[in-house]
């Protein structure tokens, strides 16, 4: 392997044998019979990386994409089918922070084994042991016994033993999730200063910022296989737009289950169709920071309706209403409607709403005396992602202009 390389994998695959249900009488046995006992997961597919020394590579992909499965090869945790994995130095796994502890002992004697586990010797722990400590932010809970930690306290301890280890490389495994904001804080200085010793690191996370922050290069997993491999920024979008895909399928099949659900009212009038578009008129589901979109509805008036209203309503998925669209209000009143007719509405919107998920109901009503003759409840379901200011409900589409005076 070449010097320049710490880690080399070439051709990785790795599969498990997930088990169906044992068959414990005669009939289930005679039914399945010469049927097999499990079936086989390729869970790792042929995958070719190197990771150059001094690289800080970021993992990403979505859940059941092979992300934690590499990473126990990576460790020795897990043996390859095919294939080799080539470790050029000291390796360090940070995937399952706090494997040793004992909750029955105290902090501080779990720091001892813990610290054994890692290969220090008990004087060598004992002269790091008031940095761990501090680092943790534990002082005064070292002599209770680990059980009545809490677990942010417990992953916080691990970490401040872990990162003791003198190595060449790091294998970590979504350790940004660990404790409270002051302490990721600290996390971060760490990962800075890894970066300024040159250390090799390779993290699992789906913090996108932390990537963006931290990796000087990033790879996508889907399905076991490596779809992108690259700079961050561009990993990071590959990476959104497999949780966009998914988001879109999921939201949209999640709206066609409301809106035949039997919670929903239908007297004078039918709901024929409720459904969002793009300005092309394809249905989605997910929509970009500025993205705008189209909601449509149509009905079928069963009587005459001498008033008739079509009312939109968005909200979060606490019920709170964001916003609310009346034909009538807006000046777009309708003329009598008459048994039989069919009425479309269309609003185009702006990509205003900010990141979240939406739910829109519709009404059809007499606008006169408030009587409601159909309506279906949280029929369309949309999200928006990309906004970077979460504390904020709307992004209005405004004009301005900035004059500066000496």
């Amino acid at each position: 392997m070449n010097d320049n390389v710490a880690i080399k994998l070439s051709h990785l695959h790795k599969t498990f044998k997930l088990p169906h249900e044992k068959q414990n009488t005669l009939k289930g046995m005679v039914i399945n019979f010469g049927k097999r006992g499990y079936e086989t997961q390729h869970v790792l597919k042929g995958l070719n990386v190197d990771v150059k020394k001094g690289e800080f590579l970021g993992i990403l992909g979505r859940n059941g994409s092979g992300k934690s499965t590499l990473l126990k090869v990576l460790s020795g945790i897990y043996t390859p089918d095919e294939g080799s994995v080539e470790i050029n130095g000291k390796l360090t796994p940070f995937i399952e922070l706090g494997v040793g502890f004992n909750p029955e002992l105290s902090g501080r004697d779990n720091v001892f084994l813990n610290g054994a586990l890692l290969g220090f010797s008990r004087p060598e722990v004992s002269k790091i042991y008031d940095e761990i400590v501090a680092f943790a932010e534990l002082e005064r809970f070292m002599d209770q016994k680990l059980k009545n930690y809490s677990s942010g306290m417990q992953v916080r301890l691990a970490f401040s033993i872990a990162i003791q280890a003198d190595t060449d490389i790091l294998v970590l495994d979504e350790v940004l999730a660990v404790g409270d904001e002051a302490f990721q804080r600290k996390c971060y200085d760490y990962f800075n200063e890894l970066k300024q010793k040159g250390k090799t690191v390779v993290l699992v996370t789906h913090d996108m910022s932390a990537v963006q922050r931290f990796c000087t290069r990033a790879i996508v997993l889907s399905k076991g296989k490596v779809i992108y491999d690259g700079d961050t920024e561009s990993a990071t979008d590959v990476y959104r737009g497999l949780n966009f895909e998914s988001t879109d399928n999921a939201s949209r099949k999640s709206s066609r289950r409301r809106q035949l659900s039997g919670k929903n009212i239908e007297t004078t009038s039918k709901i024929v169709d409720f459904k969002i578009t793009d300005p092309e008129g394809n249905e989605k589901a997910l929509f970009k920071p500025g993205e705008p979109f189209v909601i449509e509805s149509s009905v079928l008036f069963k009587e005459n309706i001498p008033n008739p209203s079509i009312l939109f309503t968005f909200n979060n998925p606490g019920g709170t209403i964001i916003s609310a669209l009346d034909t009538h209000l807006a000046g777009r009143k309708m003329k009598s409607a008459k048994a039989g007719q069919t009425a479309t509405i269309k609003w185009k919107l702006d990509g205003m709403y900010n990141d979240g998920k939406y739910l829109v109901s519709v009404t059809v009503r007499d606008a006169l005396t408030q009587d409601v003759s159909s309506r279906i409840d949280d029929g369309c379901e949309f999200n928006v992602i990309g906004w970077d200011m979460p504390n904020v409900l709307v992004h209005p589409k405004i004009q301005y202009s900035l004059d500066v005076v000496d």
